[in-house]
């Protein structure tokens, strides 16, 4: 919010010396950051001057130029077009200044910028011989003093409603001596968006009384009457419980002047506060929007039909904006029209912007006024779906005070009366009500507690008034308040007791270093993912985070079936992106652009990882689940209904390799990253959390059918799968072929029981080893002999390894031979040869019953 400081001076008492950056490490106190100032940006003399002599010369470029005599004041007058040297006490009177513009005449009074001037953009101003002649300074127009963008003609000072004498200061004149301080608004505090919020702030921190100008019980307000321009709400969609418009205003002015222009003083103020002037009557619907805090509208009354109707939008209908956009509505979009007469058309989306059919414009002369109060969820999906945010929406999705719309309707009306010459007409409409204002019951003693100052009653009181709540003392040390209509953000109790902490000032809160709470230090969760992160960390993986939104593309690209569970989504109601509307099913969906993205930018070898949740629309109930208003307690059958809407989010880990494993250098070419290094990755993963992992060929998207791993758990639940992704995955994704990957599910690992621990003695007795190869079918899963192998060869096999595969001409057609060490230890004893060996017999006699292996010799 820009606040200029000699607009708030207008409602407080504001010392005309007061340091802006004082103000705002004053505001800041209070919850209000600077975030900018814009104070004077020209320097050196910018003077007024009156045209003496304008002669109009045409030179060889086509272009006409204005060669000046300016009297710009004793001070400043001087001859120096003159080729004599002046004669003493000869008068200097004028100075010659070369100009382009042609919107003046001799005898007006213009703004001159003297050399050793600077100009906004560190324009210096100098003499310079130009056009034939030397131009002694520069005649401005508003764009060059950052009054504005009209560049086609310099400043006229009695089109500006201004005058002044030669050599006056235009600097002091043009205000451009004033100070704009931006404040960081939060989101909750709506009312803070407008000069009488921040007046009310200020007014409370120096403690001085305050006039509220939009009090119903101050200003002036028209009482509805029976004759106002018709308005009907209609509202057949309520959000969230709550219509759409609970409050509509309409007042109308006749006989505006079509010739009106906006004063300069509210164009240099509304210039200040960051919006451009456009015509009178919309630069005093904006004016009032600052002031108050309440959007507002003008129609054409002789554009509109017979009434004004306030409605949801139908689905199919198309609406074009002031921004000459045609935008497709949706059937939660509130919208404005009008019907009867030549009506029937949409005129504006409630809220956030009109349409060009009924906007005002040169001609009008009779106007209605539009002071509505829209509900802000409303507001805030409508502006956000068609990416339209305005000055208007911004107010409302941060709620406006209910009962502001008849004062602000008043307020405007009465300017356009003073300024364009217009009636007020006395018919008004009022349709609906305003809320009744929230009553809270706050126990004085917890201020205390929640914020760290003993607080008594009355100065509890004392500033839960000042912000304009209306406090009654009850029983036992409790007070009865009334939340003032403009503070929407205020619901509980909690709020009121952040209120007295913010008004009596942060600073004054004291620092205490709590004490340390006594804990168990982390959950199992956290470990494992230490643990893992640590792992893969070390493994020359670096970890990422991608952003968990996707859409149905990435599942195209990714090749997953169309009834894979992978593609039943969330989708967003309100996404950060329409092209990434669905929550993420796996990490690798998201994982992959940010693989993509580091090859763009000239990356050659990538291991990334992600840890993170994950979520799927299976299983959850058709519809949105159950609602209830703040404050409502639900019962234990509508608690499980709730917990039954929410979605299953479980926590995931994903890594991809591309490129180089093993990077080339003066040790060797390097080595391609595979399949068994994921797959490698995930059985280390496992092994370091104490869990038994089973390993089984799977055929599953996105990865190569053929080299593919899925990992079983021992319960039978599938921990995830790893291996190459297909060639045409990496072909849609852009990645480099053979790209490989893995993704588990931790939550699947962490309902296992961790066999870590160890309760018996470690043997001190040498190892015996016995190997052993075997021909079995090349459909055979590695894992699945090398199991068999484990259970045949009893307790005492302490290691079995796979060292050798081996397919070819001397092995029958579809057969293989697996090569395995297997590593003996007995608890109590040596182990001889014969013992070792008639347990590698045990092994391979089972192999050979279940599998019908073979020994090789």
């Amino acid at each position: 919010m820009r606040v200029p400081l000699n607009w708030l001076a207008d409602y407080v008492d504001l010392p005309a010396d007061t340091d802006p950056h004082a103000l705002a490490a004053e505001f800041a106190s209070i919850g209000l950051e600077e975030e900018d100032f814009f104070g004077p940006e020209i320097t050196g003399p910018l003077v007024v001057g009156r045209v003496l002599e304008l002669v109009k010369e045409e030179h060889s470029n086509g272009k006409t130029v204005n060669w000046c005599r300016v009297d710009v004041g004793p001070e400043h007058n001087e001859d120096l077009d003159d080729p004599k040297d002046p004669q003493p006490g000869e008068e200097r009177p004028s100075r010659g200044i070369i100009c382009g513009a042609h919107n003046f005449v001799v005898g007006d009074l213009v703004v001159a910028c003297l050399p050793g001037a600077v100009l906004p953009g560190d324009f210096q101003i100098a003499a310079r011989k130009t056009y034939g002649h030397k131009s002694d300074g520069m005649i401005c127009s508003a764009k060059e003093l950052g009054l504005g963008e009209d560049h086609d003609g310099i400043i006229v000072l009695k089109n500006l409603g201004l005058s002044g004498e030669p050599g006056d200061d235009a600097i002091a004149l043009l205000g451009l001596d004033q100070v704009t301080l931006d404040v960081n608004v939060t989101p909750d505090r709506g009312y803070q968006l407008s000069m009488r919020g921040i007046a009310r702030e200020y007014a409370q921190m120096k403690g001085q009384s305050f006039t509220d100008i939009g009090s119903p019980a101050v200003a002036e307000v028209n009482a509805p009457t029976d004759g106002g321009f018709p308005v009907v709400i209609e509202d057949s969609n309520p959000i969230d419980g709550n219509i759409g418009c609970d409050q509509f205003t309409a007042v109308q002015v006749t006989g505006l002047d079509t010739s009106a222009q906006t004063p300069f003083w509210m164009q240099r103020r509304l210039i200040a506060a960051g919006m451009r002037p456009i015509s009178l009557t919309v630069d005093v619907t904006n004016y009032v929007m600052l002031e108050l805090g309440q959007p507002l509208h003008a129609y054409d009354t002789a554009l509109l039909g017979e009434e004004i109707v306030v409605r949801r939008a139908q689905a199919g209908e198309k609406f074009t904006t002031l921004d000459d956009v045609e935008r497709k509505l949706d059937p939660e979009d509130l919208l404005i029209t009008d019907r009867g007469g030549q009506g029937g058309k949409i005129i504006g989306l409630a809220g956030v912007m009109g349409g060009a059919d009924v906007e005002v414009n040169s001609e009008t002369t009779d106007i209605v006024i539009e002071a509505a109060h829209f509900d802000p969820i409303s507001i805030a999906r409508t502006a956000r779906r068609h990416k339209l945010s305005s000055e208007a929406s911004r107010h409302f999705e941060r709620g406006v005070d209910p009962r502001l719309g008849p004062v602000a309707a008043r307020r405007c009306a009465d300017l356009l009366v003073e300024l364009a010459g217009g009636t007020l007409s006395p018919a008004t409409t009022q349709v609906g009500q305003a809320p009744e204002p929230t009553v809270i019951d706050l126990d004085v003693a917890r201020v205390g507690n929640l914020v760290g100052i003993d607080y008594s009653a009355a100065e509890v009181t004392e500033q839960l008034t000042a912000i304009g709540a209306s406090v009654a003392a009850g029983d036992e040390g409790r007070l009865s308040v009334t939340v003032p209509s403009w503070r929407t953000d205020i619901t509980a109790d909690v709020d009121l007791i952040e209120e007295v902490a913010r008004t009596s000032g942060y600073d004054k809160i004291p620092s205490i270093q709590p004490a340390a709470r006594a804990g168990n230090g982390l959950t199992e969760a956290q470990k494992t993912r230490r643990r893992i992160s640590n792992l893969l960390a070390a493994d020359g993986y670096t970890e990422v985070l991608s952003y968990p939104f996707t859409n149905s593309k990435r599942d195209d690209e990714m090749r997953l079936d169309a009834d894979d569970i992978r593609r039943q989504h969330i989708r967003l109601a309100n996404p950060m992106s329409e092209d990434l509307p669905l929550m993420r099913t796996t990490l690798l969906s998201t994982l992959v652009e940010l693989v993509v993205r580091n090859f763009g930018r000239g990356a050659k070898d990538v291991a990334l990882f992600e840890g993170g949740l994950v979520s799927t629309s299976a299983g959850l109930p058709a519809g949105p689940g159950p609602r209830h208003l703040p404050g409502y307690h639900p019962s234990d059958a509508e608690l499980e209904k709730i917990y039954a809407s929410v979605p299953a989010q479980p926590y995931h880990y994903a890594g991809i390799i591309a490129g180089n494993v093993e990077l080339p250098g003066v040790w060797g070419k390097g080595r391609k990253a595979d399949a068994t290094d994921v797959i490698d990755t995930v059985r280390r993963i496992a092994r370091t959390n104490g869990i038994e992992v089973s390993v089984e060929a799977d055929q599953i998207a996105p990865w190569h059918p053929g080299r593919a791993a899925k990992f079983v758990l021992a319960d039978g639940q599938a921990l995830g799968h790893a291996g190459e992704l297909h060639p045409k995955v990496c072909e849609n994704l852009g990645l480099p072929a053979r790209t490989v990957a893995f993704e588990i599910d931790l939550d699947a690992l962490l309902a296992q029981d961790d066999l870590r621990s160890w309760d018996g003695a470690l043997s001190t007795y040498p190892v015996s080893r016995q190997d052993v190869a075997l021909i079995v079918d090349a459909e055979l899963p590695t894992q699945t002999l090398a199991a068999t192998l484990r259970e045949g060869a009893g307790e005492e096999l302490e290691q079995l390894e796979t060292f050798d595969l081996y397919t070819g001409d001397q092995l029958p057609e579809g057969k293989k031979s697996l090569a395995f060490r297997l590593t003996f230890r007995a608890a109590d004893r040596t182990l001889k040869a014969d013992d070792a060996s008639a347990m590698r017999e045990a092994a391979t006699q089972l192999a050979a019953e279940r599998h019908g292996a073979e020994v090789r010799s």
